[in-house]
């Protein structure tokens, strides 16, 4: 039986980095979500025409990268 206490603090030690191809201007570009759903509309989005493309990648954090993104998200 997994501890659900100890999946809530893997699932919070990770952000959602979506790559894309802007078909308009012809650059990758680079967004960073802390939430799953969210990376996965934008990345979503994106695709746009058959040229398109998007993934969205898992990332775990760094203990020094946590302590950022928490002071992020309070301020």
């Amino acid at each position: 039986m997994e501890n659900k206490q100890e999946s809530r603090v893997e699932i919070q030690n990770v952000e959602f980095h979506v790559s894309y191809l802007d078909t308009l201007s012809g650059r990758i570009g680079h967004e960073e979500f802390s939430d799953r759903s969210a990376a996965e509309r934008f990345a979503a989005a994106q695709l746009k025409d058959e040229d398109s493309w998007a993934v969205v990648d898992i990332v775990a954090l760094q203990p020094a990268r946590q302590q950022e993104r928490a002071r992020q998200l309070v301020a």
